[in-house]
């Protein structure tokens, strides 16, 4: 079963523009099964087999004359020295149209793109299904977004019903242990780095400290930053910036840590059904993580950049996300609640005060409603499953 993803518009334009386009992005998101859908005629091959792979890093001239052009080229990380003839092939002709090159380990993939391919590629982050693209395939009288959010938005668990959630996500652990981290990192003690993963998984919605995290499992601070850049890097984790009209202090403050899939987080944190998170205190971090995913693949979807931050004051005033285009903002609380009132928007409303309502487009409360209603004249409860139609309506059609 195939679930259509909204990334094929923006990937076909890309390719009509650049030479190559470079998707990344976690295991098991879809990268492969995307281009293919996209691109259904054009000729693919996969560096995954060593003997192929070999073939490109050694003699990458009789690899590109048995396969020909337009060429989809899968994990193509296992062969690295690749990216430096791939430059001189692209800049002796500028054809548009001519490469996809896929990855899964984004730190080789975007070494090697920044050393040779920097300004001859575009470049493309896949993130697994968002709620949109669910809702869109499944209809809104089948898709529950409780049972999204802890099953989790990679496709094949959704396209294949009949699989254990619990058996597909160990394996997924195992494989990202196994070919990623340790290829990576050289990790020594793989049990050290899957603790690791269980304690930012516990902290997801949450501001990073990475001496407590550091802590807590065991490790150096240095070890734990590191060990979250890869986490980033390899489309497991998401940091969040705090906001503030001077731009330069949004770089100093501490962001938020989101796991970027909350099925897989709630796997971690030990959680095998959904009733047994929503009785847990963890279902309000786990709904806002949901909240903010859902944002960002909208924008990932299409091709743009994500301006988005939370805002919290020293006074305890905090808005979960906040998304700016052109000076307006659009202010979002993420609330685990079907119902809420004026008491569930303080945040918001200091927020208004402090910027004056007149820069703040829209303010919203994502929470578990079925239909949205206003909460007072300038913010509004709507369905969180639903948040790409606000986000759509509100900064795409308007303003790009």
């Amino acid at each position: 079963m195939w679930i259509p993803r909204i990334y094929k518009d923006i990937l076909s334009a890309m390719f009509a523009q650049f030479p190559a386009v470079v998707l990344t992005g976690a295991r098991q998101v879809g990268k492969t099964a995307l281009v293919q859908d996209t691109f259904p005629n054009m000729h693919y091959v996969s560096l995954d087999f060593p003997a192929v792979a070999a073939q490109a890093e050694m003699n990458p001239e009789a690899f590109f004359r048995e396969h020909g052009f337009p060429l989809i080229i899968d994990e193509v990380q296992y062969a690295p020295t690749l990216f430096r003839y791939l430059k001189a092939l692209i800049d002796s002709d500028r054809k548009p149209g001519r490469l996809i090159l896929t990855g899964s380990q984004v730190f080789q993939l975007m070494e090697g793109v920044s050393e040779s391919l920097a300004g001859r590629c575009g470049m493309l982050s896949v993130l697994n299904l968002s709620a949109e693209e669910l809702l869109s395939f499944a209809g809104e009288k089948t898709f529950n977004g409780s049972d999204f959010l802890f099953t989790g938005g990679y496709p094949e668990l959704h396209a294949r019903l009949e699989l254990d959630r619990h058996l597909w996500y160990s394996a997924y652990l195992t494989t990202y242990l196994e070919r990623d981290v340790r290829n990576i990192l050289n990790v020594g003690s793989l049990r050290d780095f899957d603790r690791f993963l269980r304690a930012v998984a516990a902290r997801t919605g949450q501001m990073l400290s990475y001496s407590d995290l550091a802590r807590d499992v065991g490790i150096a601070p240095n070890t734990a930053k590191k060990w979250i850049s890869v986490l980033q890097s390899s489309g497991q984790v998401f940091l969040l910036e705090p906001y503030f009209r001077n731009i330069s202090k949004r770089l100093v403050k501490s962001p938020k840590l989101y796991m970027c899939d909350t099925g897989l987080a709630a796997f971690l944190m030990g959680f095998e059904s959904w009733q047994a998170v929503e009785r847990h205190p963890a279902v309000g971090a786990l709904w806002e993580s949901f909240i903010v995913m859902e944002a960002v693949k909208f924008f990932a979807s299409r091709g743009r950049n994500v301006p988005m931050w939370f805002w919290r004051t020293s006074r305890g005033d905090e808005v979960d996300l906040i998304i700016e285009r052109n000076g307006l903002a659009t202010a979002i609380e993420c609330k685990t609640a079907e119902v809420v009132n004026a008491d569930d928007v303080k945040g918001l409303n200091s927020f208004m005060n402090d910027y004056g309502r007149e820069s703040v487009k829209a303010g919203y409360v994502a929470c578990r409603t079925s239909v949205s209603y206003p909460i007072n004249k300038s913010i509004s409860a709507i369905p969180g499953s639903r948040i790409a139609e606000y986000l759509h309506g509100k900064l795409i059609a308007h303003d790009w």
